[in-house]
C-alpha cells in the first residue's frame, strides 16, 4: 500500500523551473569582476564597446537573468511577509522578550524558513551594508 500522496503537479513544476535555473546560473561564468573591469571603459556615450568570447551558458544566463533574479525578489518578499514573528500569548517570566512563533507555520521564531533564507542571503546583506 502506498501511504505517500502523489507530488503536486504546480508544485513539481515550480521545482524543475527552479532547479533549471540553479542548473544555469552554476554553468553560467559569473560577471562581478568583469562589471568592475569594464566600468572604466565606458565611453563619452555611455556605453562600453566590448569584444568577448561567450558560452552559450553565459549568454543563456544573461538572457533571462534580469526577470529571473525579479522573480526571487518577489518570492522573497512574500516569503517574508508570510514568516513573520507573532506573540505565542504564553506564559513567560520575561515581560520584555516574550516567546514568539512564526505567524505562518507556527514554529518557534525564528523559523527554519526565515533561518534558510537569512542564511542564503546573510553574505549578499554584509557585503550590501558594508561602507565604501
Amino acid at each position: 500500500m502506498n501511504t505517500e500522496e502523489p507530488e503536486d503537479p504546480q508544485r513539481q513544476r515550480l521545482r524543475e523551473h527552479l532547479e533549471t535555473i540553479l542548473v544555469r546560473t552554476e554553468k553560467a561564468a559569473p560577471w562581478h569582476d568583469e562589471a568592475g573591469r569594464l566600468r572604466g571603459l565606458v565611453n563619452h556615450e555611455g556605453f562600453v564597446p566590448v569584444r568577448t568570447r561567450l558560452a552559450i551558458e553565459d549568454l543563456e544566463f544573461l538572457a533571462g537573468a534580469r526577470q529571473e533574479v525579479l522573480t526571487f525578489a518577489e518570492l522573497t518578499l512574500r516569503l517574508l511577509d508570510l514568516h513573520q514573528p507573532r506573540d505565542a500569548g504564553g506564559i513567560t517570566s520575561d515581560s520584555a522578550h516574550p516567546i514568539l512563533r512564526c505567524r505562518s507555520c507556527m514554529w518557534r521564531w525564528p523559523c527554519p524558513t526565515f533561518r534558510a533564507m537569512s542564511e542564503s542571503f546573510g553574505g549578499a546583506l554584509d557585503v550590501l551594508s558594508e561602507p565604501a
